[in-house]
């Protein structure tokens, strides 16, 4: 089918639609959960309005409407294909797609601003969110897992803009990842044992770079005897052990009521006898009260944080520490952070859009304070190199500079 002859039928499959509409307000119809309604009603008007095409363009068009009326519009076609990514929708006219690793514009459009904006609402509506002029930027979780962030006029000058992170089904598992190339076999055999000796580890990495990704096929080293909490934004982690609990925050309703942060997830993960928290990733006062729980009996803690370096990671975290409107002194800080955190895995995105980590370093707590040695690093295109430095002398529990070197041999 030529692009001419889809762009006809998708703007003719409109015209239908706005009829459909227009007819089942006159007739006062109702199709909500009644699906095969919705198909016959259009069905009829399709026959009606358009009998001189072929049976097979008759039901195409009837398809093209369904979605135009209840599904994703044009981008049914991008949400089919599990090799994309992400979806970035820069107007009406302009829609973007990343499929491993790389951007690329997709021969797709809307007919119209209006058209976009009514896809928008019926995308975010179910969830019980809206977008309008006084609440111009919208973050949503659609049931299959995606992420979903609209921001619209007057914020956005080219009109609305829709980006949904997809949802991958099919997470990696550790051995997969070495196949990657997002990690070596050394590397991951460290990571392993560091789990397995109790190391909290903080997975740092830019957007997009991975964090979820490793965080869930490092995951599976937890021992299944265990009971984990996980905590998260949006649902994502996908645990193999049997002993899991899974917490979700909340956004504020219509009325701007009922929210439930990951703070307070935090908060009551920690009466929920937990043997290890996994946070998807800390993004405000919550890291706190990760690192508290840290230091009280939850060694072994998981979770991520959005940083361009591993010293970054650790900034970062002081910082959203110091943003939790509690009144902590900035060394009792960093003496937690020095307590709490053994090791930083810090991963980029490489040219061609593979990802890798970069660096793991381990956190080293000294005089109320801490600081970062490298174990292992990576220059783009090279081997990684390891750290030969001496045994760490931490000894109250097992330490994560005993299980890297336990396990590279130094």
């Amino acid at each position: 089918m030529t692009a001419q002859r889809e762009h006809s039928l998708d703007r003719f499959a409109g015209e239908l639609r706005e009829r459909a509409i227009d007819e089942a307000r006159r007739r006062r119809l109702r199709f909500a959960g009644d699906p095969e309604s919705l198909r016959s009603h259009i069905d009829g008007l399709v026959a009606r309005d358009a009998p001189a095409l072929s049976a097979e363009t008759r039901a195409d068009l009837v398809e093209r409407v369904i979605t135009a009326s209840v599904g994703f519009g044009p981008l049914e076609k991008l949400f089919a294909d599990p090799t994309i990514d992400e979806i970035m929708v820069n107007g009406h006219d302009a829609i973007w797609i990343e499929r491993a690793g790389r951007l690329e514009q997709v021969e797709l459009a809307f007919e119209s601003g209006q058209e976009l904006d009514e896809l928008i609402e019926r995308m975010i509506a179910p969830l019980g969110r809206r977008v309008d002029e006084a609440s111009p930027i919208c973050d949503a979780r659609l049931p299959d897992g995606s992420r979903v962030n609209v921001v619209i006029p007057p914020l956005s000058l080219g009109g609305s803009i829709l980006t949904i992170r997809r949802f991958r089904h099919a997470n990696l598992d550790p051995d997969a990842l070495v196949g990657n190339g997002t990690l070596s076999a050394r590397a991951l055999d460290a990571l392993r044992q560091a789990i397995r000796d109790r190391s909290s580890i903080l997975v740092s990495g830019g957007t997009g770079s991975g964090k979820t990704t490793l965080l869930n096929a490092i995951s599976a080293f937890v021992p299944i005897d265990e009971r984990i909490v996980t905590i998260e934004d949006a649902a994502e982690l996908r645990l193999r052990q049997g002993h899991v609990v899974r917490l979700e925050a909340r956004p504020a309703n219509l009325e701007g009521r009922g929210e439930v942060s990951i703070r307070a997830l935090v908060r009551t993960a920690l009466r929920m006898r937990p043997d290890r928290i996994l946070v998807g990733e800390v993004r405000g006062g919550e890291a706190l009260d990760m690192l508290a729980a840290m230091t009280t009996g939850h060694d072994g803690s998981l979770t991520t944080v959005h940083a361009n370096s591993a010293s970054g990671a650790l900034e970062r975290v002081q910082t959203l520490a110091l943003m939790s409107g509690v009144d902590v002194p900035h060394t009792a800080v960093r003496r937690m952070i020095g307590s709490a955190i053994d090791l930083v895995v810090h991963l980029r995105r490489v040219d061609g859009g593979r990802r890798e980590v970069e660096e793991i370093s381990e956190v080293i707590e000294h005089e109320g304070d801490f600081s970062l040695h490298t174990l292992m690093s990576r220059e783009p295109g090279r081997d990684e190199n390891w750290s030969q430095a001496e045994r760490w002398s931490r000894t109250e529990r097992p330490n994560a500079r005993s299980a890297i070197e336990s396990t590279v041999g130094a």
